[in-house]
């Protein structure tokens, strides 16, 4: 693989992601859209931490993405 395919930023976590806790990135993408937490980003890590025990670089990732998202 080139560098210039190496899947960089948040989306590099998204396979162990989805392998870690059995579930598509757009239902994280989903369900942190949904959430009836404010849209700020430390608020969103905690909760996925707290709520789904999801482990801090993979919430982390998920919120940035979905965050950057329009």
């Amino acid at each position: 693989m080139s560098a210039d395919n190496v899947v960089k930023g948040p989306a590099s976590y998204f396979p162990s992601i989805e392998n870690k806790y059995g579930r598509p990135i757009s239902e994280w993408v989903e369900m942190i859209k949904s959430s009836p937490l404010q849209r700020r980003h430390t608020e969103l890590v905690n909760w996925l931490k707290s709520e789904h025990a999801i482990g801090h670089g993979h919430a982390n990732a998920l919120v940035a993405h979905t965050l950057a998202q329009p």
